[in-house]
């Protein structure tokens, strides 16, 4: 179903947008384009959504849109038309000129989209200033009528706040209301929904579905097709630069043609079972050229872990019985700069049986990343305690905690903020392998020196499939799923027994999402791992865990099997969780 060059017939005379034989490159005349060729036009009332993974070329296509291709972009096209009106070599001052009026858009960072200086009243009211008469008291009505209508009842209440002081809902949604304030005919969002709780995403969908019925021409971009299979109308599939795949949404999600559709559809992990694989298995790269992420074997040789440092009580009662981590009435208070007490974790109590996955599942500012914290002894607990392999952990000192350290791993959502910019991935997993405490394999075993730790590495980067190719490059050089891998390598430098993993993949396009999911899962069958899984994605919490817990306002509202959980929720916080996750059509 390829239509480059091809844009669909429309009924309207006059669609809202229509761009015909799009190419945009970076660089010299020579360079190749990130764009290649594509075609494809929006009608009032209607919305495409572009759905890509990075690098596909999707937002570069969107932003060329309204004239922010970025700095050294050569674009052209046969037609680029807003409205009926060409755009093409347009200067920036005509550009301004147009933007806001016949054009909005929506970014998905609206904490670094909004002036955190200014409050909302004026930051959305900028577009009226310069391109109505509208007096200051005109401004600040029609300002307080939009965010009204995108969802901020009382909007005076809001007007006069800075984005800092406004939830991320707000935030996004007074993000919409700057686009719309002129009622542009068209309307780009990028990205708008991506890192938002399951129940934010709801609402802001639901916002851009009353502007799209209003008659607003909306183009959508996503590498989330579950996301976007509420919205669109029709869908464009875009991979290398290049529209693969197009139809009505429904069609598309059903009866997909191209194999980037089919791959993309596989890796959405709503209502995926534990265990069914969402990614393909990585092969050689085309001419028979090593991959960067290799494929990984079934036979490698097992590494189990070696015996635990003294005291770490790896033969205890509760080890043999199966519990790998307990947490005991934690409770975590923090002062606000008002000096109000924010209750952050509120007598939370699990445990984590051996080899298996417990989901922990909640909204921002639920408590998830405060417990994480506590479990890993990086914030001290008000009251309770963490217990690992049966042996006190959080209430041990950190000289006598420090010994037992390789027990207990972890993964973050930002890995590349973690890593040392400077250092090459050598260098990061050889720091990890000689830690102190370290439980890697004896110097026997993975020889001494740098040529050990070489020798380890490597094996490390086997196990998270990724080739020896990488060693030598550093974190920046690598793609996102590439320095996820090597977050992993790091974490399970010292042979773990407990992996906490908070919100690992939540920064992914949805295949690299993939990929990390499935060699997690082969890592803890492999390895006998026993994760703490935390996140705020209820379809990735669902494929991942054995035991569930879900988290709101400090406390956990409810537990129990992943099975259980989503097929028969007890709390209504948890119904109001899994009423708002979108699916596939």
């Amino acid at each position: 179903m390829n239509t480059a060059h091809q844009p669909p017939a429309s009924t309207h005379p006059m669609p809202a947008l229509r761009v015909a034989n799009l190419r945009v490159a970076f660089g010299d005349a020579h360079a190749d384009p990130v764009v290649r060729g594509v075609s494809f036009e929006v009608a009032a009332g209607e919305c495409l959504a572009i759905v890509g993974e990075s690098g596909s070329g999707k937002s570069v296509t969107a932003r060329s849109l309204l004239g922010l291709a970025g700095p050294g972009a050569r674009v052209s096209a046969d037609e680029l038309t807003l409205a009926g009106e060409s755009v093409l070599g347009l200067s920036e001052s005509a550009w301004r000129r147009r933007r806001g009026r016949d054009v909005g858009l929506v970014l998905q960072d609206a904490l670094a989209s909004l002036d955190p200086l200014r409050p909302i009243v004026r930051e959305i009211g900028d577009s009226l200033r310069l391109h109505t008469r509208m007096s200051g008291a005109e401004r600040t009505r029609r300002v307080l009528e939009t965010l009204e209508s995108v969802g901020l009842p009382d909007a005076h209440r809001y007007a006069g706040r800075r984005s800092g002081e406004l939830s991320g809902g707000q935030r996004q949604r007074a993000l919409i209301a700057a686009a719309l304030a002129l009622n542009p005919p068209l309307l780009v969002a990028d990205e708008p929904t991506t890192a938002l709780d399951v129940t934010v995403q709801a609402q802001v969908l639901a916002l851009l579905e009353q502007v799209r019925a209003q008659g607003t021409a909306i183009v959508v971009i996503s590498h989330d097709l579950a996301v976007v299979s509420r919205l669109a109308d029709r869908i464009a599939v875009m991979h290398d630069g290049r529209i693969v795949e197009t139809g009505p949404a429904a069609e598309v999600l059903t009866e997909p043609r191209h194999p980037e559709t089919r791959r993309m559809l596989a890796a959405v992990p709503v209502d995926k079972p534990r265990g069914h694989r969402l990614a393909p298995a990585a092969g050689p790269r085309p001419g028979g050229t090593a991959p960067t992420v290799a494929p990984r074997v079934s036979d490698r040789p097992h590494h189990p872990a070696a015996p635990a440092a003294p005291g770490a009580g790896a033969t205890s009662a509760a080890a043999n019985a199966g519990i790998a981590l307990e947490a005991i009435g934690l409770a975590k208070t923090f002062r606000e700069p008002h000096g109000s007490v924010h209750r952050a974790v509120d007598n939370v109590s699990f445990s984590l049986q051996r080899g298996s996955t417990l989901g922990i599942v909640g909204e921002s500012g639920s408590g998830k990343t405060t417990t994480a914290r506590l479990v890993l002894a990086l914030t001290t607990a008000d009251t309770g305690e963490v217990r690992l392999l049966g042996q006190p952990w959080s209430t041990l000192p950190e000289t006598e905690r420090r010994a037992r350290r390789p027990l207990i791993g972890a993964m973050y959502q930002d890995v590349l903020a973690s890593f040392d910019p400077r250092l090459s991935v050598r260098d990061i997993l050889g720091h990890a392998v000689s830690g102190p405490g370290s439980r890697s394999e004896p110097a026997a075993t993975a020889g001494s020196g740098r040529a050990g730790r070489d020798a380890r590495a490597l094996v490390l980067l086997d196990e998270v499939g990724l080739a020896a190719g990488v060693l030598d490059r550093r974190p920046t050089d690598l793609s996102g799923g590439q320095r996820q891998r090597v977050g992993i390598a790091r974490a399970l430098a010292s042979r773990p027994e407990v992996l906490v993993c908070d919100e690992p993949v939540s920064a992914l396009d949805v295949s690299v999402q993939a990929q990390v999911l499935d060699l997690l899962d082969e890592l803890q069958r492999e390895l006998n791992l026993s994760l703490l899984f935390i996140s705020h994605d209820l379809g990735v919490i669902q494929h991942v865990s054995d035991q569930v817990a879900v988290m709101h306002d400090g406390l956990i509202v409810e537990t129990g099997t992943a099975t259980d959980v989503f097929s028969t929720p007890a709390h209504p916080y948890t119904r109001a969780l899994l009423a708002a996750v979108p699916r596939l059509v």
